[in-house]
């Protein structure tokens, strides 16, 4: 049995741990030929997402060995905590850098080898529909990729391509593993469906989003979170 990205070519960035690495897996296991790419030493290729030195090159690779791009993943992100008033701007324009900027010379760099399609999933954040103390610079960055995800489908939608975005909630990765240790119990405890998310969670999300069967959903925002969305804060 054929799997669901059978023949497709997709780049995905932070593949090295976490979801991106459970993503460029899934994406391998369900047909697709996978170009994995992280600033962090592993077996894929180098893509510093701020540099578009480096979405050609990576892009490039892609296109020599394969012929074109299908699907682009921008899962790479990074996060600082720190008050508002307090954090350094260098730090807060580090964030965007990484977490907006990234994902847009991205699509700039995959969209003339894309064809008609093509999709691009953007990974957001439930932090892009609502903010936390000291989150200033990654809750704006999340938000404004939610509006990068929406303008591009705009624009890219007569070139037959989609872009969605991707809003997991808590998910046992590396960026937040200081919080899972923590507070996992009472995290999931709040959760309808009584756990805190898997990369694998996110990946599957990846995978419907890249697939033909999602051929008609495009600037949509859609929550990996085990329900978190659907219920108000405990008082």
């Amino acid at each position: 049995m054929a799997g669901r990205l059978e023949g497709k070519v997709a780049i995905v960035t932070g593949a090295a741990r976490g979801q991106g690495l459970a993503e460029a897996q899934l994406f391998a296991s369900e047909g697709a030929d996978v170009i994995a790419g992280d600033v962090l030493d592993h077996d894929g290729v180098y893509l510093d997402v701020t540099s578009a030195e480096s979405w050609a090159a990576a892009v490039a690779l892609a296109v020599d060995r394969f012929g074109r791009v299908d699907v682009l993943v921008n899962n790479a992100g990074i996060r600082a905590d720190g008050l508002v008033h307090e954090m350094a701007a260098a730090d807060f324009q580090r964030i965007l850098d990484v977490n907006l900027m990234g994902p847009l010379l991205g699509i700039q760099a995959v969209v003339p080898h894309m064809t008609r399609g093509g999709s691009i999933i953007n990974v957001s954040s439930l932090n892009g529909l609502a903010a936390q103390g000291g989150s200033a610079a990654y809750t704006s960055s999340k938000f404004a990729l939610r509006g990068l995800t929406k303008a591009a489908a705009l624009d890219l939608g007569p070139l037959g391509i989609r872009v969605n975005a991707i809003l997991p909630g808590v998910i046992r990765t590396p960026m937040v593993a200081y919080i899972v240790d923590q507070y996992e119990e009472r995290l999931a405890s709040g959760l309808p469906l009584g756990r805190i998310g898997e990369p694998m969670d996110v990946a599957q999300a990846a995978v419907f989003l890249a697939s033909d069967d999602a051929s008609w959903l495009t600037g949509i925002d859609l929550p990996v979170d085990g329900g978190h969305t659907a219920s108000t804060p405990k008082l």
